[in-house]
């Protein structure tokens, strides 16, 4: 009964449209408004509007904070726990970023890697960032980074994140991540991931090597008890390439490894 009351209601309304006489300036078609406001409202009101709209536009300031992955890696009883969070505060043009990632190692009971970001957003588009900023590594070494690069939404809605890092040192390396979401129901979501590091130079109190440093590829399935809390489970792949993964067997690593994962994404 409900798909026949809504046809014959749809019905009803396009016959009472039809027979109600439109305003006389629809049929001005030589001349026509560029917005049909202007002849409702009046041209000096609507410029007005505009004019505090376009004044206005990203001023109000906003706030968010995300734990966008939480999660253990691992293949067994051992593993690390990694957290890659963020948080912004500002307005449609301009933000202020906080970023930072790092891993924890559950076999050891130490920090293995750690950075924290400060960023300045700029919107460029109305779907893209330039950002710049500076970047402390509070583990392995502490070195500080100049920061530079892009954040935003690439066609087919791929999530991009790329900067471009140069330290006090003066090494320079780089990093792009890219998400996608597919949706299977309002709570199911597959979220295929991937991320590739580069490096000009070698690094070899870092364990880095020059060229394409590594590459990582997975999918995590989660779940929505809440919009802002959804626990999820995955898969990653992690290999080191070139110079780096002959750092990583010195270390004895391994350089092309596949782990199971098991986190949270939360945001606030």
């Amino acid at each position: 009964m409900r798909p026949i009351t809504f046809l014959t209601t749809s019905a009803f309304a396009i016959v009472a449209l039809s027979t109600t006489a439109l305003p006389a300036f629809a049929d001005d078609t030589d001349n026509p408004p560029w917005s049909m406001a202007d002849k409702y409202w009046g041209a000096e009101e609507m410029a007005k509007a505009r004019d505090h709209v376009q004044k206005n536009n990203g001023a109000t300031p906003n706030y968010m904070i995300m734990g966008d992955r939480l999660e253990w890696q691992g293949t067994g009883s051992d593993g690390i726990f990694l957290w890659d969070a963020q948080g912004w505060y500002g307005g449609d043009l301009n933000k202020f970023w906080i970023k930072t990632e790092g891993e924890y190692s559950l076999a050891d009971n130490e920090i293995e890697d750690a950075e924290v970001q400060a960023i300045w957003s700029r919107a460029i588009s109305p779907f893209w960032d330039v950002q710049a900023g500076v970047r402390y590594d509070l583990a392995p070494k502490g070195r500080t980074h100049a920061v530079l690069g892009v954040q935003g939404l690439a066609p087919y809605w791929f999530e991009v994140d790329a900067a471009a890092f140069l330290s006090s040192g003066g090494d320079l390396s780089a990093s792009v991540e890219a998400e996608y979401e597919l949706r299977f129901s309002q709570r199911i979501t597959l979220q295929p991931r991937a991320e590739v590091g580069f490096s000009a130079s070698d690094i070899p109190e870092l364990g880095i090597g020059s060229g394409i440093t590594n590459f990582d590829t997975g999918v995590r399935l989660r779940y929505e008890i809440k919009r802002e809390f959804a626990p999820y489970i995955g898969v990653e792949w992690q290999k080191s390439l070139g110079d780096t993964a002959d750092f990583v067997r010195a270390g004895g690593g391994d350089p092309d490894d596949i782990v199971a994962v098991i986190g949270l994404r939360t945001w606030y």
